[in-house]
């Protein structure tokens, strides 16, 4: 949505100030949250939450093409959490608690490696998509809030 009415966020003077440090505030609350849950659904609710302020984060630098690229990458590997997490749940007879779940990769083998798949685009690591969309959006953040530009250094 704010993609989408980005005209009206160009023009006030503090908008875009206020998008950004919303995006970046609840990037980080949302993944300390995270930390602290127990429960799978809400480890991966709290991190979706977290991912959210990271898209919202670079509308507010102007660059919401960027945020368009970070969106459907997202949607690619959470959803694939998300099914994997399910098949989870679903195998060990509902249970949520990640405290008594695991030794699951023998037993579910595609699970495991779906799951280890997504949770790498998730964090950045190369060459995963999660890698070049959270690349895109730093290095933005960096040429536009930085007083030299990296090109200009020595």
């Amino acid at each position: 949505m704010i993609a989408r009415c980005s005209p009206l966020f160009e023009y006030p003077p503090n908008a875009l100030i206020v998008i950004t440090f919303v995006g970046a505030m609840m990037s980080f609350f949302a993944a300390t949250t995270a930390i602290l849950q127990n429960d799978l659904k809400r480890v991966i609710a709290y991190s979706t939450c977290s991912q959210l302020g990271y898209m919202i984060f670079p509308c507010g630098i102007s660059n919401y093409y960027v945020n368009i690229f970070d969106l459907m990458n997202h949607a690619f590997f959470k959803a694939l959490l998300f099914l994997s997490a399910s098949s989870v749940i679903h195998a060990m007879s509902d249970e949520q608690d990640m405290r008594k779940i695991g030794g699951l990769a023998s037993l579910l083998p595609f699970t495991y490696v779906m799951m280890f798949i997504s949770s790498l685009s998730l964090i950045g690591f190369p060459f995963c998509t999660g890698f070049y969309s959270k690349n895109v959006i730093l290095k933005l953040a960096y040429t536009k809030y930085t007083i030299i530009s990296p090109s200009q250094k020595w």
